[in-house]
């Protein structure tokens, strides 16, 4: 799964998609949502059309961690029919009544005079309890039902004794207004129409929400599911309709029946059910229906046929390699114009938000294809995850014990993603990829977490929320977990334990315990690999424990030490990071491969790993990245090193090349080595054609959010020289292509995704070409509004075609973003490119009109003042308008945005001064207790630039001192 939120929608227009989308959904992996919302009134065309009129509010929020009240061991249950019905109709304003009806067949392991099941926020309109059902029309009389919202149960109280290993059966009605999911959206363009769809998304703990049951994991039972909904409507759940007829209510108004096939054992929170007016493509796979669900136009326009086409193959891709065939006999994906999530494993019926499903037919191989394919990938690994489809066989066909091992659900699913997408996209690198937007951006993260990838039982149940569990160190960390355990392993033989695993769990629960005596099983039954320890001590090191470790290398006398990574410069003490890990090493020794060894203590001495005097003798520890964690060498190697690089780039693996600067970037960071270490491993940098790693280099150097900052220090003018330098090989080579044919680039996934950050860092350096290109291409837009600026660098041309013109690249800019055919893509690529004007006045104009309801809707005012304020000039005017505006902007937006302000002004605050600058206008506008937290945000930054203007001048002297080498 890749939500953060649950319970039944009725959905809107998902927000932004593109490049911007595909960043966000690859690094975090479950993040997986557009960077800013919609903010015009009108619709545009694909991906899809927006609904009119006010946001729906938002679905209520999670239940806090003290509400996750386990349910007594006193019954199980076997079997749920149960009946909804939605009194939605088209057209309809409301309220939406929704009803339904539960029967729920129970074994009782322990007598007892109470049931107990989960309810949350329904209504009940009575209950009942038969049984034992071994004797016809035996009943138990319910004495009374409570619902205890706080817990989110109901408790049937009963004036007889379930006895122990007997069937009952409970009956419960129920109905519930569903006002908090209600979203609409719009037909087409065309019509203006709009339309109601309800679709659920029960993980973890929302199924509660829409009929009671036992809403555990482990808590697994077969469903016969009907759904009452209006004739114009489909419905879909888990398995086929094997039966669709009519019914009058008591109106005499007519609906439709729709009856499902009973479902295999499954846990609650994959029922599922949509509701909508949408059409479909199909397609057979190995005796699986396909079918991809989505709003008429889109289905019309092709816009779902490349996810139709890859979700066969990964199917019968991961039937293969796991040797588990899919044991349903459809599979339904369906696109939502709005959902919170990239994508939802139910079991047969797959929910997406559209931008995860749908790609232009006339793109041939896009960012947004590599996208559709992760995610595809990764809930259907989910029928037997991954990232983005699901075919869960982790965590449907085998799930969880308990929340708290949830990334056997996702971890492992989000290493499968790769494989699948891969299989069906081989024009991906798979390692580079995987590198660089899992490992990477999660060992940055996991440097900063409190919290092991596997939690105990009594933590979640306590103050640990539950919906934190869904969150990076779950996917990420759970993957590249997953990438070391296989390559230590080999994949044959991790393959062979997960099949052996999938098939005795099949329809049934386990824990993380389960999986490691699977694999030592096929340790033990082959001598090709020996384990330093059993792989339950070996993988709970990793999964049982906060943070990964960092080698510290002394090649001199062969020893590595390891010790936890974690920030020195901002712990007194060491006493909290004595964690100890058993690491395999892979190595290479002057370039050739050795054989993988492992370090199982503190401290470790091989002499294998002893150097000789000659500069030529050289180590490379964790190839290819294929173990979690950082390695810091000594000075010696690391000379060494930097005299390969410049002299034989390419006798470093890529990754490895990678993986060498960012660890030194990142023991810059933690104060672990000075900055000059990681700067001299940037001198070869001239010879390094890999975008993949420019784009690390110049994330490390050039940060985003402090390109303002840098442009105003002495440094700009020696990076500018230092940089340009390097850059001038790959950037002509990437340039030829945009002047002469830049549909060649399609194939090339790492210029989709890094060439707009590479070339805007070029043009923000000044490189007058740089500069020029932007001014031609977007002369040849102004002359001609049907040409196409390369989409893959659209935003930077934009941006630095307006920042090098006048008044005039500017109003043709706002023209365009008015203009009725622009895409939503468009628009917001627009609105970042008006604030990159270099006249103040044409920033203030853009600002002022920010303000006007005619313009722009409300949410774009937020939206253009965030893109002015980080602008070289921009800072300090949107500062000024927003003091001088501040009555009106805070009816609109209250002091959210003026947070938001005032964390860009920090990167500037220096002085008491500056602090005080700022403090005489929100000492007017907050409270008390705000202008304390904001003056300590204000005195934190004011310490942190301090420290980094220390750091620049460092960065300074070394960059003179090396400028022309």
């Amino acid at each position: 799964m890749g939500t953060r939120s649950g319970g039944l929608y009725v959905g809107r227009r998902a927000a932004a998609a593109g490049a911007a989308l595909l960043l966000a959904l690859l690094v975090a992996l479950l993040a997986l949502s557009a960077l800013y919302g919609r903010c015009r009134q009108e619709a545009a065309p694909p991906p899809s059309p927006r609904a009119p009129g006010p946001a729906a509010p938002s679905p209520p929020a999670p239940a806090a961690a003290s509400s996750l009240r386990r349910l007594p061991r006193h019954l199980l249950p076997l079997h749920y029919d149960l009946e909804l019905w939605p009194r939605v109709r088209p057209g309809q304003e409301g309220p939406f009544a929704f009803s339904g009806q539960v029967n729920i067949t129970v074994r009782c392991l322990q007598d007892t005079d109470a049931a107990v099941l989960h309810s949350s926020g329904l209504r009940s309109r009575g209950a009942a309890v038969r049984g034992p059902l071994s004797e016809p029309g035996a009943a138990v009389e319910v004495a009374g039902l409570r619902q205890d919202e706080a817990a989110e149960v109901a408790v049937l109280e009963l004036r007889g004794r379930l006895r122990a290993g007997r069937r009952y059966g409970f009956a419960l009605f129920f109905f519930f207004f569903f006002f908090f999911f209600l979203r609409r959206y719009i037909l087409s363009d065309l019509s203006g129409l709009s339309s109601i769809l309800i679709a659920s998304q029960m993980e973890p703990t929302y199924a509660r929400r829409v009929y009671p049951c036992f809403d555990e994991p482990a808590m697994k039972a077969t469903f016969n599911i009907r759904i009452i909904h209006d004739p114009s409507y489909v419905a879909l759940s888990n398995m086929p309709a094997i039966d669709v007829s009519e019914m009058k209510d008591e109106n005499g108004s007519l609906w439709t029946v729709t009856t499902f096939n009973t479902s295999l054992k499954m846990s609650t929170y994959l029922t599922a059910f949509v509701i909508c007016d949408f059409d479909y493509v199909t397609r057979t796979e190995r005796g699986n229906e396909i079918r991809i669900w989505a709003r008429k136009e889109a289905i019309k326009n092709g816009y779902v046929d490349y996810a139709l086409n890859i979700t066969g193959p990964i199917f019968s891709f991961l039937e293969d390699i796991l040797n588990v065939s899919y044991p349903l006999p459809k599979t339904d994906l369906v696109a939502l114009p709005d959902f919170g999530a990239a994508g939802m494993e139910n079991w047969g019926l797959l929910i997406f938000q559209e931008a995860s499903l749908m790609n232009v037919p006339s793109d041939d191989f896009t960012s947004r294809k590599a996208m559709i394919a992760l995610i595809v990938s990764h809930e259907l690994g989910h029928q037997a995850y991954i990232f983005f489809f699901q075919f869960k066989w982790f965590g449907n066909l085998v799930t969880m014990n308990w929340w708290n091992d949830l990334w056997l659900n996702e971890g492992l699913t989000s290493y499968f993603e790769y494989l699948g997408a891969t299989f069906v996209e081989p024009k991906l690198s798979l390692d580079k990829i995987f590198y660089a937007h899992i490992v990477q951006p999660i060992l940055r993260e996991d440097s900063e977490t409190a919290r092991s990838l596997s939690q105990s039982e009594d933590k979640i149940k306590g103050s640990f929320s539950l919906m934190s569990l869904f969150d990076n160190i779950t996917y990420s960390k759970g993957a590249s977990v997953t990438w070391m355990l296989s390559g230590f392993l080999t994949e044959k033989l991790f393959i062979r334990a997960l099949t052996s695993y999938l098939k005795e769990f099949s329809f049934s629960n386990a824990n993380q315990d389960d999986l490691w005596t699977h694999i030592q099983m096929v340790i033990d039954a082959q001598d090709e690999v020996q384990l330093p320890a059993p792989v339950k001590q070996i993988m709970d090191s990793w999964t049982c424990q906060n943070g990964f470790p960092v080698l510290t290398v002394n090649l001199t006398t062969g020893t590595i030490t390891q010790e936890q990574f974690f920030n020195k410069n901002n712990r007194k003490s060491t006493d909290s990071y004595n964690n100890t890990w058993i690491i395999p090493i892979s190595w290479m020794k002057n370039g050739s491969s050795q054989p993988l060894t492992w370090l199982d203590k503190s401290s470790k001495m091989f002499p294998e790993m002893q150097v000789s005097e000659s500069e030529y003798d050289w180590i490379l520890l964790n190839v290819n990245l294929s173990g979690y964690y950082r390695v810091n060498y000594d000075e010696l190697n690391l000379k060494r090193l930097t005299r390969l690089l410049e002299n034989d780039p390419k006798a470093i693996p890529t990754v490895s090349r990678f993986q060498l600067i960012d660890d030194a970037f990142a023991l810059t960071d933690f104060g672990y080595v000075p900055i000059e270490t990681a700067l001299e491993l940037t001198k070869y940098l001239a010879r390094e054609d890999e975008l993949f790693i420019w784009n690390m280099v110049l994330l490390n150097l050039i940060p985003d959010h402090l390109e303002s900052t840098l442009k105003n220090h002495e440094v700009y003018p020696l990076l500018k020289k230092y940089l340009l330098k390097r850059m001038l090989p790959i950037y002509h080579y990437y340039v030829g292509f945009i002047r002469q044919n830049a549909d060649a680039l399609e194939d090339d996934y790492f210029a989709q995704v890094y060439l707009e950050k590479f070339l805007a860092t070029a043009c923000w350096l000044g490189l007058q070409d740089c500069l020029d290109l932007s001014s031609e291409l977007y002369a040849k837009w102004r002359d001609n509004p049907e040409y196409k600026i390369p989409i893959l660098i659209r935003k930077t041309v934009c941006c630095y075609g307006i920042a090098m013109g006048s008044d005039k690249e500017w109003n043709f800019a706002w023209e365009m973003y008015n203009h009725t055919d622009s895409v939503e893509e468009d628009e917001d690529m627009l609105l970042y490119a008006m604030s990159c004007a270099k006249e103040s006045w044409l920033l203030y104009r853009y600002l002022q009109y920010g303000l006007s309801d005619t313009l722009f809707s409300s949410n774009c005012t937020s939206v253009i003042i965030s893109h002015v304020v980080t602008k070289d000039i921009g800072y300090r005017i949107a500062w000024e308008f927003v003091t001088e505006n501040w009555p009106l902007l805070s009816q609109g937006y209250g002091h959210e945005l003026l947070h938001d302000v005032l964390k860009v002004m920090g990167r500037f605050v220096r002085t008491d001064v500056q602090i005080q600058e700022l403090q005489v206008f929100y000492n007017a506008t907050l409270e008390e207790d705000e202008r304390e937290t904001i003056t300590m945000l204000l005195e934190s930054a004011k310490l942190e630039n301090i420290e980094r203007r220390k750091l620049l001048i460092k960065v300074a002297n070394w960059l003179e001192k090396n400028i022309d080498d």
